[in-house]
């Protein structure tokens, strides 16, 4: 393993603490100047939902909308955050039900969105993908459709590398949410954002946390082939980054993703963690999962990534015109669980 690689994955691995439970390493929270704004968050108890919420929360804002359809995750947030849930609501919400989102929308005036919420488990996904269209599109075109009409000033969509060149149903959702949200930004006043990623490092449902499972249950580290790799930031960063851009002044449709240095392979990372512990830890092969790719990219062939003035934030220029060409997902809303996994495929691959 090259030292730059090793190095580069132990300071991930010290970055989210996932394996120095008492660290004495004190994150660093900037203050923005959200005060004139009633910041509404979906997604909110995930990953990157709940840490924008603890970085906000040392931020200046007028209120902040929580919500999240997992109620124990919400909750243990709410106990989290307790001594400093001054003009903060926690909204237990499935973001597909109309009536109740738009109830949200008229009773609160949100000012920016920032919408997390996704279904992200690649294989889980393959399996049951008409709940993934129905919440990874059909939720973000809602939520971008009302806000629109309540005047929302800045709608931040966290999008991910599976959505460049996708081949799985969570990759193909988040490239059309997308795709929507593009079109969105030249016919109306809200500005329409997209950060795009890679893997949190350690996030609920990820490569680590199962690694970590394995080796506290005894058992051998599975990995799926010896050379896939993927992009890895942590979750700090990752939020630190997306207020950053929330912050600047969007004219254009505007795509952003960050600087997550080299893709790392899943077995330099499962043998850099196994350094941490004195027992053998065996690694076994498996194959690679339905929707998984070897690799993946931030950026596809008719894309290119231009430097911002934020050394870690770029902006993805979009070459292709056509790219932009407005699109009718209306073939969509017909699609029903009923659909066979071909057929759901089939008709997400046309808006590819």
């Amino acid at each position: 393993m090259d030292a730059s690689v090793s190095n580069h994955i132990q300071q991930l691995i010290n970055d989210s603490g996932l394996l120095h439970s008492n660290t004495n390493s004190k994150k660093q929270y900037r203050s923005l100047d959200f005060s004139n704004d009633t910041i509404l968050i979906t997604g909110a108890a995930g990953s990157i939902g709940s840490e924008l919420t603890k970085q906000l929360v040392h931020s200046r804002y007028k209120k902040l909308i929580l919500v999240d359809i997992a109620e124990s995750p919400l909750y243990e947030l709410q106990q989290e955050l307790e001594c400093k849930t001054e003009d903060v609501e926690f909204i237990i919400l499935n973001i597909t039900d109309k009536a109740s989102l738009k109830f949200i929308f008229e009773s609160h005036q949100p000012t920016i969105v920032f919408h997390t919420a996704a279904y992200k488990h690649v294989p889980l996904m393959e399996s049951i993908p008409y709940e993934a269209v129905k919440l990874n599109i059909m939720g973000t075109k809602l939520l971008a459709d009302l806000s629109i009409l309540y005047a929302v000033k800045k709608f931040i969509f966290i999008s991910t590398d599976k959505a460049v060149n996708p081949i799985s149903v969570m990759g193909m959702t988040k490239r059309i949410a997308e795709r929507y949200l593009l079109q969105l930004h030249n016919q109306s006043q809200t500005k329409f954002i997209i950060t795009r990623f890679g893997n949190i490092f350690g996030s609920s449902g990820s490569v680590v946390p199962l690694f970590l499972n394995q080796i506290h249950s005894g058992k051998p580290l599975t990995v799926t082939n010896k050379d896939v790799s993927r992009y890895f930031i942590c979750k700090h960063k990752a939020c630190n980054l997306i207020l950053e851009i929330a912050a600047f002044e969007a004219s254009n449709p505007s795509v952003y993703t960050f600087n997550m240095g080299t893709p790392i392979k899943i077995m330099d990372l499962a043998k850099t963690l196994t350094t941490f512990y004195n027992e053998d830890i065996a690694i076994k092969m498996t194959k690679i999962r339905p929707g998984e790719k070897l690799h993946e990219n931030i950026v596809s062939k008719n894309e290119s990534l231009i430097p911002t003035s934020h050394k870690d934030i770029m902006h993805v220029k979009i070459n292709k015109e056509d790219a932009l060409k407005p699109m009718n997902i209306d073939e969509l809303f017909k699609l029903s669980p009923s659909n066979s996994i071909s057929e759901i495929k089939s008709t997400l691959k046309k808006y590819i």
